[in-house]
Order: C-alpha cells, then structure tokens, then sequence
C-alpha cells in the first residue's frame, strides 16, 4: 500500500468558511483523495488551522510549518507521496513576508521530504490569491492589503523552486478560487475539484514511474 502525506493548513484541515466547523472526510480534498486513490493508498492527513510555512508560528509547534514537519516525518515508516500545502499564513501582516519567505520555507520542505523519504514523490500546491471580501471578514484582524498582494506571487516562486528541484506542481488559481464569505477558505464544490487534479496527479505520476 502507498503512503500519501498531505502536510498543509486550514485548507487542508478542511475550514469550513461559513461557520468555522472542519467539513467531514467526505468534504475535504484530502479525505477526498481516501475514495479516490482507492484502496492501494493509505491517505495520511496532516492539515493545521493557522500553519505557516516558514515563521515559528506563537500558536504553537505544530502550526510552525517547517519546524513541525521533521517531527511529522518522524512519526510514518515510509511514504511514497508527500503533497505540500502551505503559504498564505505567512502572509499575515504581523510577519512581514517577503519573496525569500516563500523560498526559503518551501525549499526546506522538499529538503526535509528527501532526507526523511528519499524516494517519495513531491507535489507542491500554490495557494488561490486571496480575495479583497477577507478585509470584511473575521480575518481582517490578520490580513490586510498587502497580505492579498503578496499571496499573489506565491505560484510564481513555487513554480520556480518545484522546476529546479524536480517536484510536481499544481497553481490552485487555475481551477479554484476561495468563498467569497472570507476570501482565504474554499468551499465544498473547490474542495471536490482540488481532490479530483491531485489525485489524477497522483496517478499519472505513479504510471509513468
């Protein structure tokens, strides 16, 4: 049986922007993937509310992205697939981001994936550019304008980081875009479509091993 890691945020995690609750198994993209893949893969979800990607995040160990992830690794004998979801949160104006942000936080990533699982497969996905309807929300007291601007160049290094390291790459603004009731979260509907590429990703890449 394969081993797919899904390693991301709340939209990992499953967020359900109109009232906070996570949406069951069957509503998040990566439960989706469980009815998917079928059964020769085990589905291993690993989705925080609040993760960022590069900052130590003051929520705590396990929604500081790259700190957490090598004591994640730590816990799976082997995986074949290691899906990285992360970005946005680092994005929040209290950080203050910039370009070597993104850089720096998604190469450890894909370091730390190939020291712990050398063989396993890296599929990165860039985050939707957040809407403007965020600086309504309940998020405003954590995003801003300039969080919108910079979500806006995330795909653009990911792609370049994901081309010289040799992983896959899903731009998640091609087929999905966040609620509109808070600008950052997705709804069922681009949960199921996220669900249907990476697992169409997934076994394409296998295929073609």
């Amino acid at each position: 049986m394969k081993k797919v890691l899904c390693y991301g945020d709340s939209n990992t995690f499953g967020f359900n922007p109109a009232d906070g609750s996570r949406y069951q198994k069957t509503q998040r993209w990566s439960g989706m993937l469980v009815d998917l893949l079928g059964s020769q893969y085990r589905v291993i979800e690993e989705g925080c509310n609040n993760r960022t990607l590069y900052f130590e995040n003051t929520a705590g160990l396990i929604t500081s992205g790259c700190k957490y992830f090598t004591k994640c690794l730590k816990k799976y004998d082997n995986i074949d697939f290691v899906i990285l979801a992360l970005g946005l949160n680092d994005t929040q104006f209290l950080y203050n981001a910039d370009e070597s942000t993104f850089q720096k936080g998604l190469s450890a990533l894909i370091s730390d994936s190939r020291k712990f699982f050398s063989s396993a497969q890296i599929l990165v996905l860039g985050p939707s550019v957040i809407k403007k309807t965020i600086l309504n929300s309940f998020f405003a007291q954590m995003f801003d304008e300039t969080s919108i601007e910079k979500s806006k160049i995330i795909c653009d290094i990911y792609k370049k980081i994901t081309d010289n390291q040799g992983c896959l790459f899903l731009d998640l603004n091609t087929i999905v875009t966040p609620s509109d009731i808070d600008g950052l979260h997705y709804d069922i509907d681009a949960h199921k479509k996220i669900a249907k590429e990476v697992a169409k990703i997934i076994s394409d890449s296998q295929q073609n091993e």
